[in-house]
């Protein structure tokens, strides 16, 4: 009988990510950070090189376990003390009686989330790299298939499929660009001692502290309290919950045009075995998309945790340790989950350009009002009076379920202004797509650069 609760031990998120966030992992990158406490200490002469160097050799998962720090932690109620008793233990000859020495708990605990952020931090990047290509591919591959443009949820005017991928891959882009930006101000450490004024680690303090960091490859934080300040993790948070967001946007937009009375792309679908409904046998339902609408919420309430966190008594209390165990994970994991299931969608999207087609021609061409309006325009009708009379006869097609062409070659003062043929091109949806393929172009261009 299995004992597992929570879903991501089961169903939800990649190996590559779940491996940073192990218990081994996390242990291994407490105990680097240990290791690179001691070097610094005997580089300005506080303990011997030997000490040093046997504390750097034994901090590592290879020499303690998680089983033992657990042991520990039994007793002493205390994660890195557990530790720092478990690293002694393997410890020979004096080297013991250094370990730790000067620093606080947070000192090693968000030094240590930092190495942890910043491996995490390239899985997602990589991901979202991957998504962007498969969008490119997709925008340079229906960069001329036309379908219509819809706002509230209503036709407008034409737009084109490959520019819809175009939007989204540039949005992938600046996600990739704010990851990079937040990593200036997330990937700090500190060892600055119990309320950060360095006051146990001596003379060296500043020494100390810039030496751990270069051995790590992080950088310090300028003034801290007990903690790194948690404003540096709201931003974190905010990055995955705005990148969850996108995801969650493009799910829903493949779920609305997966709709039967809209039909124009789906979710790749295994026909031999895949199962839509347990009772309607027909149902070949967005799953994939519905579960990353449902995770993408996940990661956005978890977000909220980390603000909440930035405000604390005095100095810190201990509040944020807690939480931090659940949103911290959870929100990388769901967060790269989502990503790499968006991909999936996309790389295996069904496209119908024929049903696209026959949308744009089942609107009875009323979606192309603008495209006469400006004709009109350009005939030299005031905007204005050629806004209202177009409206007049685009509410006269739909209500009458009529062709637009039809109303508007029965007004007199359109047929002053405009032939008919003037009318049917103007009607035509292939001629009035803008900048669409040219955008679709710049952006290839630019993402593949990139």
């Amino acid at each position: 009988m299995s004992n597992l609760v929570c879903p991501l031990d089961f169903r939800y998120g990649r190996k590559e990510m779940k491996d940073i966030f192990s218990e081994d992992s996390k242990l291994n990158y407490l105990l680097e950070v240990e290791g690179a406490l001691a070097i610094a200490h005997a580089k300005v002469g506080n303990i011997p090189k030997e000490a040093a160097e046997e504390i750097a050799r034994k901090s590592s998962t290879k020499f303690v376990s998680v089983e033992r720090v657990k042991e520990i932690e039994k007793e002493t109620k205390h994660d890195i003390m557990a530790l720092t008793k478990a690293l002694a233990e393997v410890c020979e000859g004096e080297a013991k009686k250094y370990i730790h020495l000067g620093a606080t708990s947070y000192d090693i605990v968000d030094t240590a989330n930092a190495l942890q952020f910043r491996d995490a931090l390239k899985v997602i990047e990589d991901e979202l790299k991957e998504l962007r290509s498969t969008l490119v591919n997709l925008a340079k591959k229906y960069k001329k298939t036309i379908m219509l443009g819809r706002t509230h949820g209503q036709q407008t005017i034409p737009i084109t499929f490959g520019l819809k991928m175009a939007v989204y891959a540039m949005e992938v882009n600046r996600h990739i660009e704010r990851i990079n930006d937040c990593k200036k101000r997330l990937l700090v450490g500190k060892i600055s001692g119990a309320v950060g004024t360095g006051a146990a680690l001596g003379k060296h303090a500043k020494e100390i502290q810039e030496i751990v960091m270069k051995e790590l490859g992080l950088k310090a934080e300028e003034a801290s309290t007990q903690i790194v300040g948690r404003d540096r993790y709201a931003e974190l948070a905010g990055v995955l919950a705005n990148i969850a967001t996108s995801m969650e946007k493009f799910a829903t937009e493949i779920r609305n045009l997966q709709r039967s009375e809209i039909g124009e792309v789906a979710e790749a679908f295994d026909v031999k075995k895949q199962v839509g409904s347990s009772t309607m046998p027909h149902k070949m339902n967005p799953i994939t998309c519905e579960q990353i609408c449902g995770l993408a919420r996940v990661v956005r309430s978890l977000s909220q945790v980390a603000y909440e966190n930035a405000i604390q008594w005095h100095e810190r209390d201990l509040c944020n340790s807690s939480s931090e165990r659940f949103w911290i994970p959870h929100c990388f994991i769901l967060t790269d989950w989502i990503i790499f299931q968006m991909n999936k969608v996309f790389s295996n999207l069904r496209v119908f350009p024929e049903r696209m087609k026959e949308n744009i021609e089942r609107s009875k061409g009323i979606p192309m009002a603008e495209s006469v309006m400006m004709l009109l325009v350009k005939k030299g009708l005031a905007r204005d009076k050629a806004h209202e009379l177009v409206r007049r006869c685009a509410i006269k097609a739909q209500v009458e379920n009529i062709s637009l062409l039809d109303v508007l070659k029965k007004e007199k003062e359109i047929n002053k202004l405009v032939s008919e043929d003037e009318l049917k091109r103007s009607l035509d949806p292939e001629s009035y797509i803008g900048r669409a393929e040219e955008i679709v172009d710049e952006v290839v261009k630019k993402l593949s650069r990139d």
